[in-house]
């Protein structure tokens, strides 16, 4: 493997040049998601070997801004966070997950400081291509099989993505009905309200030739640039100054445009935080300036700061939201700046950065359970586990990284996968078998902080970062069963003495475990079509 490449793996480098920054000599972001887009779609199209158009873009979380060189009569300047006019943005791009007829494409993006030769991470993106054939008609892709580690868990976590994106808008729903709008306005100390209607802007835009893809189709990376402009200006409406682009949550493509449509920008603030705002974004397409019916493109939602001289966050002014869909607007803006955090870990991989015990809330549930299954797979894809002990064919593995412990416990015994799975997930009967479960309507599966439970100080708190049951179906009658937990260093003292074989709890629960399944698996009917 010392010589692999991923055959989708696609290298874009670009000049950064004057007439790609903004008015603050920043990379402009929008030059920058046509660069993105640009390098996913091909490296959608190296795995399709057809052409491919872009479905969707996830959430895009900006870590540095890339900014020109500042350019003094005494001396020049090239600082950490700062990309100079002339020097270098690196974007990868491959596919990380190829379904039916869509695939995920990963893309990284780094900038190069050419002054010292170093480079930090400007942000990572998960685009959704569709390949197409003639005449625009959905082709079956190939399978994508990964080979490295890296490439294992992204593949993994890629259907877990793919499931959030379906549980996102049931969610939204759910939290924006019980949100009151006044209740979050009386809530905010500022002296200056702005009304929401004269942050909203509205642009069109001619399609042109140049501004069309080798398929003839409007190119993504476009739009997405001219729906940054217009948010940006919403955004200015609202604070008066130059706004940041911190977030973008979710380009999603509903249908493609062509040269000669004509694409109607909309743009408003939809909330304001105290040191952020969302602004949402539609796209309108039609053919004729009298044409009544016109389709959807494209929306997505962009959060913005606006940041002092030291580089700090503002606190920004009230929004008063607009009657009817301006209020429905402002409380769906509400619930997902509830749950953006959870969210960005799941989209980002990045769930080791999370705190460990987060504040348990009806609105991170859903979330904190695909956390929870996201640094599973994790977990499931690393390598360098050690056997500690076997006993009576219940294996013991370990796994040390920095400040955290793993173990997996595994066995296989002669059951279906699919009872295996129905008879572990049915809480009301794991006391049958664990005798540490003793409430079955309470669990957490990794830690959370729970106000009924303050921290004190004769405990020791430990705490667990992931948790939970992974089964594999190996022959037609065999099933292997491991269970993984992932926990601190206060954790050991509790499983240190099994891991040294002075215990023998964890084998005993699990061989309990085996008692319970082999008793009841002819208990469970599985219906035809879950097989």
């Amino acid at each position: 493997m010392e010589n692999y490449r991923n055959a989708t793996e696609v290298q874009m480098s670009q000049m950064v040049q004057p007439c790609h920054t903004n008015y603050r000599g920043e990379l402009s972001i929008g030059q920058l998601l046509k660069w993105i887009d640009t390098a996913a779609c091909l490296s959608a199209e190296r795995h399709a070997g057809c052409s491919c158009v872009t479905a969707s873009v996830d959430d895009i979380y900006f870590e540095h801004t890339i900014r020109q060189l500042r350019i003094s009569p005494l001396w020049y300047s090239c600082g950490k966070n700062e990309a100079c006019v002339g020097q270098v943005v690196n974007i990868k791009a491959k596919v990380n997950r190829a379904f039916n007829s869509s695939m995920e494409v990963g893309v990284q993006v780094s900038y190069e400081d050419l002054c010292n030769g170093e480079q930090w991470n400007v942000c990572k993106a998960y685009a959704t291509f569709v390949a197409q054939g003639k005449p625009t008609t959905k082709i079956k892709l190939k399978p994508f099989i990964p080979q490295t580690e890296e490439e294992k868990t992204e593949y993994s976590i890629a259907a877990e993505r793919r499931r959030m994106r379906l549980a996102h808008t049931d969610t939204i729903k759910d939290l924006s009905t019980n949100s009151p709008v006044q209740f979050e306005l009386e809530n905010r100390e500022c002296t200056s309200v702005v009304p929401a209607k004269e942050t909203r802007v509205e642009s069109v835009e001619l399609i042109l030739p140049p501004h069309a893809n080798h398929q003839g189709n409007t190119f993504g990376g476009q739009i997405m640039a001219w729906m940054e402009n217009v948010a940006t200006i919403a955004a200015s409406r609202l604070c008066h100054a130059h706004p940041t682009l911190k977030t973008i949550e979710m380009f999603h493509f509903r249908g493609p445009s062509q040269v000669g449509d004509r694409l109607l920008f909309k743009a408003i603030v939809n909330n304001a935080f105290k040191y952020s705002m969302e602004v949402g974004v539609c796209v309108e397409a039609y053919r004729h300036e009298m044409e009544v019916n016109r389709r959807h493109i494209n929306s997505a939602f962009m959060t913005f700061v606006v940041l002092n001289e030291e580089g700090q966050p503002r606190t920004l002014p009230v929004l008063k939201p607009e009657p009817g869909d301006g209020q429905r607007r402002f409380k769906e803006a509400s619930a997902r700046q509830k749950i953006r955090l959870d969210r960005k870990y799941v989209i980002s991989c990045k769930h080791t950065e999370v705190p460990l015990s987060v504040p348990w809330d009806q609105s991170n549930k859903v979330y904190l359970s695909y956390n929870n299954v996201t640094a599973l797979k994790t977990l499931v894809a690393k390598a360098n586990w050690v056997l500690a002990s076997e006993r009576d064919k219940v294996k013991m593995y370990t796994l040390e990284e920095d400040k955290f412990l793993s173990i997996r416990i595994e066995m296989t015994i002669c059951i279906d996968a699919m009872r295996a799975f129905l008879l572990l997930s049915d809480l009301r009967r794991r006391p049958e078998w664990d005798k540490h479960y003793a409430d079955p309507y309470v669990v957490a599966f990794r830690s959370v902080t729970l106000p009924t439970h303050p921290a004190k100080p004769e405990y020791t708190r430990g705490e667990t970062l992931c948790s939970g049951f992974c089964i594999w179906q190996e022959t037609e009658e065999l099933a292997k069963i491991s269970y993984y937990h992932q926990a601190t260093s206060g954790v050991l003292t509790y499983i240190t003495t099994n891991i040294a074989g002075l215990s023998s709890s964890f084998h005993s629960t699990f061989q309990d475990c085996e008692q319970f399944l082999q008793k009841n698996k002819d208990s469970i009917a599985i219906e035809p079509e879950i097989l």
